[in-house]
C-alpha cells in the first residue's frame, strides 16, 4: 500500500469509531498495523472535502465487492482435492494454506528484534533457523544482527541449507516458545528456508555483517556461498528495473533520500534515474549531488538499502513488474 492509500486507510478508520476500527485492526499483520497506526497519529485534523471523498471510495469498492465462498480454506482444500488426487492435492494445500496454523510464531511478529533474539540466543541454530524462516526479511535480519558473530554465521548457513520443516523440527519448536505451532504431528514438511531465503536475510545485514558471513559460509561450503551471492542484489541490480519500474520507485522516494542514495551509485545507475525525471527534476538532482559533501558510507548504505526495501514493496503491491530468470531475478 503506497502513502496514499495509507492515508485513505487511516481516514476510514478514524471515521469507524474506537470499537470498529479495534475489530479491523484484528484481522491485520503487524507491519500494517503499525504502518496504519504511524499514519492515524500524524493526521491531526482532516478536511471535510477529503474525508467525504475517502467514505465516497469506500462505499464504491464495497459496493463492487461480494462473498463467493463462506470457508476459501475449505473450498481450496475440496477442489484442489477433486482436481488432483489426495496425494497431490495435499502437497499443494500445505504450501498453499501453511502458517494458518503457526499462531505462536506469529505472535513473535508482534515483538521488538530484540525480545526475539533474547528468546532464542540459548537455542540450537537449526531450531533459531527454523523459527526465523517464519518471520519476515527484515525481522529476521534485525534479529540476526543481535546474535554474537558464531551464532549468526551459524544460524545462516542452517537457514541456506534448510530443506524444509519436518514434523520433529516443529516439536523442538514447541520447547522454545509455549505452544509454536498447533497440530504440529499433523503437518506435513513446509517449504521454508533455503539459498533464497538466506540470501533475502543477509541482503539486510549491512555490509560488514554481510561479509564476515559469507566469508564463513564460503570457509565451510564454497559452492553453498556462490549460490547465496547469485540471489543476492544490490543497490546497482536497480539498474536492471525497465523506465516504468524506475519511475515508480522515485515517486516513493523523498529527494534527500535519493542523493545520498546515488553518492554511492554508479554513473550508469544514475543516469537511469536522471532520464526518467523530467528535465527540470534530473538538473536539480545533478546539482544537488555536486554541492553534497562527503556522505559516510554507512548512510548511504542504509538509504540504498531503505530503497531495495520500497522496491520490494513495489513488487509485492504489483507497481513494479520484474523480468523473470537470470540475473534479472534480484528480487
Amino acid at each position: 500500500m503506497d502513502d496514499k492509500g495509507l492515508e485513505n486507510a487511516a481516514i476510514l478508520l478514524m471515521s469507524l469509531g474506537e470499537e470498529e476500527a479495534a475489530e479491523v485492526f484484528k484481522h491485520l499483520a503487524p507491519k500494517e498495523v503499525q504502518r496504519l497506526g504511524e499514519t492515524i497519529a500524524k493526521l491531526k485534523i482532516v478536511p471535510k472535502e477529503k474525508l467525504e471523498g475517502v467514505l465516497d471510495k469506500f462505499n464504491v469498492m464495497a459496493a463492487e465487492q461480494h462473498t463467493l465462498v463462506a470457508d476459501t480454506d475449505e473450498y481450496v482444500k475440496a477442489v484442489l482435492k477433486k482436481a488432483l488426487g489426495d496425494d497431490k492435492a495435499n502437497l499443494l494445500i500445505d504450501r498453499i494454506l501453511q502458517g494458518s496454523d503457526v499462531t505462536g510464531i506469529e505472535s513473535l511478529k508482534w515483538m521488538d528484534a530484540g525480545s526475539v533474539a533474547e528468546l532464542l540466543r540459548n537455542e540450537h541454530p537449526q531450531i533459531v533457523a527454523a523459527i526465523l524462516v517464519h518471520l519476515d526479511y527484515d525481522q529476521s535480519s534485525s534479529v540476526i544482527k543481535a546474535f554474537g558473530e558464531r551464532q549468526r554465521n551459524e544460524v545462516l548457513v542452517r537457514i541456506a541449507t534448510l530443506d524444509g520443516i519436518q514434523p520433529s523440527a516443529l516439536k523442538d519448536l514447541n520447547e522454545v516458545m509455549s505452544k509454536v505451532l498447533a497440530g504440529g504431528e499433523k503437518l506435513r514438511k513446509a517449504s521454508l528456508g533455503g539459498v533464497k531465503t538466506a540470501a533475502e536475510i543477509i541482503n539486510l545485514l549491512g555490509t560488514s555483517i554481510e561479509t564476515t558471513v559469507l566469508d564463513f559460509i564460503r570457509e565451510a561450503d564454497n559452492d553453498l556461498a556462490q549460490r547465496i551471492m547469485d540471489n543476492m542484489f544490490t543497490f546497482d541490480d536497480l539498474a536492471k528495473l525497465d523506465d516504468k519500474g524506475v519511475q515508480a520507485l522515485l515517486k516513493e522516494v523523498q529527494s534527500e533520500s535519493l542523493v545520498i542514495a546515488l553518492k554511492g551509485a554508479t554513473p550508469e545507475m544514475r543516469e537511469k534515474v536522471f532520464r526518467n525525471m523530467s528535465t527540470r527534476a534530473a538538473e536539480t538532482l545533478r546539482e544537488d549531488l555536486e554541492s553534497r559533501g562527503p556522505v559516510r558510507v554507512s548512510e548511504v548504505e542504509a538509504e540504498q538499502k531503505e530503497m531495495l526495501k520500497t522496491v520490494r514493496r513495489l513488487v509485492d503491491e504489483g507497481q513494479i513488474v520484474l523480468a523473470s530468470g537470470g540475473a534479472d531475478e534480484f528480487l
